[in-house]
């Protein structure tokens, strides 16, 4: 029998999410931290470039939490999504 995609992609997943959980706590949020300054100085492309890493990161957090989540925090966890995609799409759209 064939495994569904989030089956897959839970199983995929897990050797990457073992080697983020063996990081020092300090990393994962300095890392995002310095791609969020990155996405906000850098100049146009490479910002949105940035954004678009945290946004991929942040979706697939959600995605693989999304079914031990309550409503009101899937709802804050799906905005922060959002928010993230819409400034990576004004970061990288040329102004005009």
């Amino acid at each position: 029998m064939a495994l569904s995609f989030r089956s897959r992609l839970e199983h995929a997943s897990a050797p990457l999410a073992e080697r983020l959980n063996a990081l020092p706590r300090l990393v994962g949020p300095a890392v995002l931290v310095v791609l969020l300054l990155v996405g906000i100085f850098a100049p146009r492309p490479w910002g949105g470039i940035a954004f678009l890493v945290v946004a991929a990161f942040l979706g697939w957090l959600l995605f693989l939490t999304w079914q031990r989540l309550a409503l009101p925090e899937r709802l804050m966890r799906l905005a922060v999504l959002v928010l993230a995609l819409a400034v990576a799409i004004v970061r990288l759209v040329p102004a005009g």
